[in-house]
């Protein structure tokens, strides 16, 4: 069954980029598209290429925390803070994609209806409440694993804990 997993996280990993591969060649075509043809304001299509290229690197970084995170084998045993820090970096780049998505929106309604900012607001609100999330998170699981301390690592037999070296090196000597 982890093949399994593995295999899907790969294959959906592999079709995001994809997707944002294409988004980042589609994005400055369209402009280049849209500069020639002199129909539309060439600042309306310049926002909409800096919102796709946002995607497109939102969807590379997922892309590549699956391929770090998910697709090698032996990760089933990782440590939590491990997790910690691959959940980390996943939100804080949805978090980075949530501003940049914001501003060019802001810049968009400024221009053309100055009424719809609240919806940018919104979104700005939004990227604070997950930021202030991951915040806590982070403080709370750092935290509990100084409470709890380091997890245990299995032998290669099978026998239980071992102490780290460290602990070993500085318990004094039973003479």
């Amino acid at each position: 069954m982890s093949l399994f997993i593995r295999i899907v996280f790969a294959v959906a990993a592999c079709a995001l980029m994809a997707v944002a591969a294409i988004l980042l060649v589609y994005a400055p075509y369209m402009a280049i598209r849209d500069s020639l043809a002199g129909g539309q304001a060439i600042h309306g299509s310049l926002l909409a290429v800096v919102g796709y290229l946002i995607v497109a690197i939102a969807l590379f970084d997922v892309a590549k925390y699956f391929f770090e995170e998910e697709v090698p084998a032996g990760r089933e045993k990782r440590t939590a803070a491990d997790a910690r820090r691959g959940l980390t970096k996943f939100i804080s780049t949805i978090v980075i994609a949530i501003f940049l998505e914001a501003l060019v929106l802001v810049f968009e309604t400024a221009r053309e209806d100055v009424a719809d900012v609240v919806y940018a607001a919104l979104l700005l609100a939004a990227g604070c409440l997950t930021l202030v999330s991951l915040g806590v998170f982070q403080r709370l699981s750092a935290s509990t694993e100084r409470e709890v301390g380091p997890e245990p690592e299995a032998q290669e037999g099978g026998e239980g804990p071992v102490e780290p070296a460290a602990r070993l090196a500085s318990r004094p000597a039973n003479g």
